[in-house]
């Protein structure tokens, strides 16, 4: 009945398209939320749609389209999980300095929400789920949530890489990374966990644009080939949770621009200019692994 009611309210003022959230403001007529504003976001919607969200790191990135083939040799396996691992352990310094520059309390929460999470702090659900290979609910809180060693989304890295013959010495340390790779985490520190709310926050919206832009199932894919091809049994669990997680967090990504366009006075330019700034990290990370995987490709 209230979905029926906020459709009625946004046609009848032309603001069709907006969140619930925002169209639920706006019904209630909160301070800060105007129908003008709300037309001058539908606009700046359009810009983003156009200018950041067809970044070719969303659209056209070529080393997932090739890993979900499932053609990778031993080599090019391992060392897409050394350079996955290296971001991995790396964006909990980005989540760390995200939450330490939080310009509220709810904010800091929301990013402690994550980084918490990620080192294995499992949610505790709001409703009865059912997590995957035991990983996990990808809903509600850490608040009250049990924390678990090998809940920690490294460890379940780890699990796979030992399945590879890796040791635990030959991932997730900085000096594993390839020169791309670092840029990105270099870049994921600056930009995501910096100081500057408005550039963090254009470039969270820019991660987590592109991690729901569907590559985490191309990734699972291409395993699960791997997997059929050569008989092995690599645990997946990390990529199917972060998968399922991502189906989610696009829907409140476009909750926060909202709430963020209508309370702040946003910069639309600067917004754009560091969301692309973000994605160009993104793709030098992708860039050099389909480098990498070139270079491997007669490796056995």
């Amino acid at each position: 009945m209230l979905n029926e009611q906020l459709a009625d309210f946004a046609h009848k003022h032309h603001i069709e398209g907006l969140t619930t959230p925002s169209l639920i403001a706006l019904s209630e007529g909160r301070n800060e939320y105007s129908f003008d504003k709300a037309k001058r976001f539908l606009k700046f919607q359009q810009r983003i749609n156009t200018e950041l969200l067809k970044h070719r790191v969303i659209t056209d990135n070529r080393y997932a389209v090739w890993f979900e083939h499932g053609d990778q040799n031993l080599a090019q396996i391992k060392a897409f999980i050394i350079q996955f691992s290296v971001f991995s352990n790396q964006f909990l310094i980005a989540q760390l300095h995200k939450m330490i520059h939080a310009d509220t309390l709810e904010s800091m929460r929301a990013s402690k929400e994550i980084l918490a999470n990620e080192i294995g702090v499992r949610f505790k659900p709001t409703r009865q789920t059912s997590g995957r290979d035991n990983l996990g609910s990808t809903e509600g809180s850490v608040e009250g949530g049990v924390f678990h060693f090998g809940a920690g989304h490294f460890e379940w890295l780890y699990n796979l890489a030992k399945k590879l013959g890796l040791s635990f010495a030959e991932i997730g340390q900085p000096k594993h990374g390839t020169k791309s790779t670092l840029f990105f985490c270099d870049e994921l520190i600056r930009l995501y966990g910096g100081d500057d709310y408005q550039v963090s926050q254009a470039a969270s919206y820019a991660v987590e644009n592109w991690a729901a832009a569907g590559f985490w199932g191309q990734l699972i894919k291409g395993f699960h080939l791997f997997n059929e091809r050569n008989g092995t049994h690599l645990p997946l669990g990390f990529f199917i949770w972060h998968d399922q997680l991502e189906c989610q967090h696009a829907a409140h990504t476009q909750e926060e621009l909202e709430e963020l366009y209508f309370t702040l006075e946003l910069d639309e330019d600067r917004f754009i200019h560091y969301g692309n700034e973000m994605l160009d990290g993104v793709a030098a990370f992708w860039d050099g692994l389909d480098e990498q995987r070139h270079e491997l490709a007669a490796v056995h």
